[in-house]
C-alpha cells in the first residue's frame, strides 16, 4: 500500500490518534502525532489555558511533519474553555503539582513508544503550558530541551536545582501578562540554581503571538522566527 499522511512508514500505528496513558495510577489522555517516517525524537506539547484545542493539536501535527513524535497531554480531562473567565477558572482548578504529575506520565508514555528514537524529550508549551514546561523540566531530568512560549509562572517559581534541560524561551515585548523586565530575574534564578544559561528571546509582539487561531494576537513574522528557532533547538538538544 502506498504511504499516505495517515499511514506512516515503519509502523502500523495511525499517524494521528487520541491515546490513553497511565499517570501516577490514574488514566490520562492526549493527542499523538507521528512523523511520515513513523519514528523520531519525542516532544511533549503543553496546552494553553484554553485546553487541548485544535491549535495545540495542530502544533503537534507540525512537529510531526518535521520528524518528531509529538504528544499533547490533555490536562483538563476533555474540557475546553470558551471564554477567558472559564479558562482562568480551569487553570486555577489544576494544581501545579498535579499538572506536573500528568506531564511526567506523558513523558513515561512517550519514551516507552517504539516509535520514539530518543532517550530524552523536548517540551514545548504556550501561556499556561509555557509555565508548565519550566515546572516539568525543573522536576524531570528526562526533559533535555525546554521551550516556553510566553510561559506564565503560577505561584512560586520552580526550584531549578535539578534542571538538566537547555532552555529557549519566546516572549513578546508588548506582553502585559509577562513584562519583559521580569525575564532577567527568571533567567538569573535558572542560572544560579542550575548553571544553565536560559536563552530568552523577545519579539515585537504581544501575548499569544504564536496562536494563529486568535487573529487579534497572532503575529506571523514573530511566529515564523520563533518556530524556526524552536525546530533547530529541539533537533540539537534532544538525544
Amino acid at each position: 500500500m502506498a504511504d499516505t499522511p495517515d499511514t506512516p512508514r515503519s509502523t502500523g500505528r495511525p499517524a494521528h490518534q487520541n491515546v490513553t496513558f497511565d499517570s501516577d495510577g490514574t488514566p490520562a489522555h492526549g493527542y499523538l502525532a507521528l512523523p511520515p517516517t513513523g519514528s523520531g525524537p519525542g516532544v511533549i506539547v503543553i496546552q494553553e489555558w484554553w485546553g487541548l484545542t485544535d491549535h495545540i493539536a495542530d502544533v503537534a501535527d507540525r512537529l510531526a511533519a518535521e520528524g518528531f513524535v509529538a504528544l499533547a497531554p490533555d490536562l483538563y480531562g476533555g474540557n475546553v474553555a470558551h471564554d477567558s473567565g472559564e479558562a482562568l477558572r480551569m487553570m486555577q482548578e489544576l494544581p501545579v503539582a498535579r499538572g506536573v504529575e500528568l506531564l511526567s506520565g506523558a513523558v513515561d508514555h512517550l519514551l516507552a513508544l517504539p516509535e520514539v528514537t530518543s532517550g530524552t524529550v523536548g517540551a514545548v508549551g504556550f501561556c499556561m503550558g509555557g509555565g508548565f514546561v519550566l515546572y516539568l523540566a525543573a522536576k524531570d531530568p528526562r526533559v533535555s530541551a525546554a521551550v516556553p512560549f510566553y510561559g506564565v509562572i503560577q505561584g512560586e517559581v520552580p526550584d531549578f536545582s535539578g534542571l538538566k534541560a537547555q532552555v529557549l524561551g519566546h516572549y513578546g515585548e508588548r506582553d502585559e501578562a509577562i513584562p519583559a523586565a521580569t525575564l532577567d530575574g527568571l533567567r538569573r534564578t535558572i542560572e544560579e540554581q542550575s548553571g544553565i544559561a536560559a536563552d530568552f528571546r523577545l519579539y515585537p509582539a504581544g501575548h499569544a503571538f504564536f496562536n494563529d487561531g486568535r487573529p487579534e494576537a497572532y503575529d506571523p513574522e514573530s511566529s515564523a522566527k520563533a518556530w524556526s528557532a524552536t525546530l533547530e533547538f529541539l533537533t540539537t538538544n534532544i538525544s
